[in-house]
């Protein structure tokens, strides 16, 4: 990462690169400017390190052509809120529309487009903070959040979230990487074998937004509770995915807690991936908005399924859902919560 691409003075505020590394030789480059993950350099089973994650190589390319969220913290609400619009104690909000007719991944200042304040940086972690106003994007209340990214020794990137307001106030939080476990922009990723542990999964309409059924994955096209490889199952003539194009789904994960939610696996390279998280949902999107008109890092075209992201969330829309997991932050409380992406190679 060359850190001057990052250095930046953008409306007045500092932008810089960052570097966290652990004692095994993992890298991850981050910069402040939406708290974001640039690249994450991870062994392969011949202990070579490749980067394998989407994104650019400079701050310049975020600022003019990121349309895909790579690598950034998105909130204050990830994934859709339909029509732009959630009801909470009698009140109604209007929101940034910006995804069609609806609200999509906190609008298009959302945090994903802010400039987050460094107020630690040690050589395995980073914390990064940030204010979001009331009224920001039409949310309620201004909420103060704070994200940590650590190397763990056993080559996890962990990210912890909390968070705390002063209305109460819709929250989702996710960080937005897209992964390639052969190295960012090399090949597909339609080989990569898939574990995802869930039985059932949010249905959603023409526009991708849930209609409150959950339905079991058995016997569909979203059924990865045996580890299979992802190409069989990308039949975009099958109506559950037709719509997007291929997956874009939420999954209802089993369990609670943190635990181990999906495991992926590139025979190709051997990198191994395990998903950790105490959120109640993933959202599994095979990169099927990729065309290879993005260049990204080294010259690389982002082409069609060059990549998959594993969000964890809770589910979208549940604003708008009673009988979804709330996603209600009130003051007095505070928001906590975990995610680790843990890689290994065989």
């Amino acid at each position: 990462m060359d850190k001057t691409a990052f250095h930046f003075l953008l409306n007045g505020q500092q932008v810089d690169g960052f570097t966290i590394v652990n004692k095994r030789g993992m890298r991850c480059d981050l910069t402040n400017y939406g708290a974001r993950v640039v690249s994450l350099w991870v062994p392969d089973r011949n202990g070579r390190f490749e980067d394998v994650v989407l994104g650019f190589d400079s701050l310049q390319e975020y600022l003019d052509t990121d349309q895909a969220f790579f690598g950034t913290l998105v909130g204050r609400y990830a994934n859709r809120i339909a029509k732009a619009k959630f009801h909470l104690d009698g009140q109604a909000f209007g929101l940034a529309v910006n995804h069609g007719r609806h609200h999509i991944h906190g609008g298009s200042k959302g945090f994903h487009a802010q400039v987050w304040q460094v107020d630690r940086h040690t050589p395995n972690s980073i914390d990064m903070s940030y204010r979001s106003v009331d009224g920001e994007e039409g949310f309620p209340g201004n909420l103060d959040i704070n994200v940590c990214y650590e190397l763990t020794e056993d080559n996890g990137l962990a990210i912890r979230y909390t968070a705390t307001c002063d209305k109460a106030t819709p929250l989702n939080l996710t960080n937005h990487s897209y992964f390639n476990l052969n190295g960012a922009g090399n090949q597909n990723i339609v080989n990569h074998e898939l574990l995802i542990r869930a039985e059932a999964f949010t249905q959603v309409d023409e526009d991708l937004i849930p209609t409150g059924a959950i339905l079991p994955v058995e016997k569909t096209v979203l059924d990865f509770r045996t580890q299979r490889p992802i190409a069989p199952q990308l039949i975009e003539s099958d109506p559950l995915l037709s719509n997007a194009g291929g997956f874009d789904h939420n999954y209802v994960l089993e369990g609670q807690g943190l635990r181990q939610v999906a495991i992926i696996h590139a025979p190709a390279s051997g990198r191994t991936m395990e998903v950790l998280t105490d959120q109640p949902g993933l959202q599994f999107y095979s990169g099927n908005s990729l065309d290879g008109s993005t260049i990204g890092k080294e010259g690389k075209a982002y082409g069609y399924r060059c990549a998959f992201c594993l969000e964890t969330q809770h589910f979208p829309d549940s604003p708008n859902h009673s009988g979804f997991p709330s996603t209600i932050l009130r003051p007095g409380e505070t928001f906590s919560s975990q995610t680790i992406y843990r890689f290994s190679s065989e």
